[in-house]
């Protein structure tokens, strides 16, 4: 039997984006920045890692984006989406959190939305992913979204 509790296990959320998802869509789009990196996996010259802040830092061209897969992840949808709206092309790949409510908000309901097939290998990792990823496009736009449910929460 595999062994769940340390298989998918990470002391990290940083890990870098495998090729093999990621070169089609640079092929696609000519990524400019990518504006949540490390100075060991960035993708663009340009790029934002975490002690720069990408969430607080301009973004500018055609923007790749792999976000720390956690709890701020919506943080980085709702930027990509207000990016957007400054003509900002972002292409984001994160957790297709299909069940919750920042995913209908900020992905469905506002940008294109390709779920990914299989479980791609991050990093070094010794296993795929364990679960749905999603390439979420956000091209420039106007308009605008809430994000707080009916008791002002995400």
């Amino acid at each position: 039997m595999a062994d769940f509790d340390t298989r998918f296990k990470s002391n990290t959320v940083e890990w870098a984006t495998p090729a093999d998802v990621f070169d089609p869509l640079n092929r696609e789009f000519g990524f400019t920045m990518d504006v949540a990196a490390t100075d060991e996996n960035a993708k663009c010259a340009k790029y934002y890692t975490e002690a720069d802040d990408g969430l607080k830092q301009p973004w500018e061209g055609i923007c790749w984006m792999n976000p720390p897969y956690g709890k701020d992840v919506p943080k980085w949808m709702a930027r990509a989406l207000d990016e957007s709206k400054r003509g900002v092309t972002t292409v984001g790949l994160i957790p297709a959190r299909t069940n919750t409510k920042w995913f209908h908000d900020l992905c469905l309901a506002v940008a294109e939305v390709r779920f990914v097939k299989g479980r791609p290998k991050f990093g070094d990792a010794d296993h795929g992913l364990p679960l749905p990823l999603a390439v979420v496009i956000y091209r420039p736009r106007y308009g605008s979204v809430s994000l707080e449910n009916d008791q002002g929460h995400l």
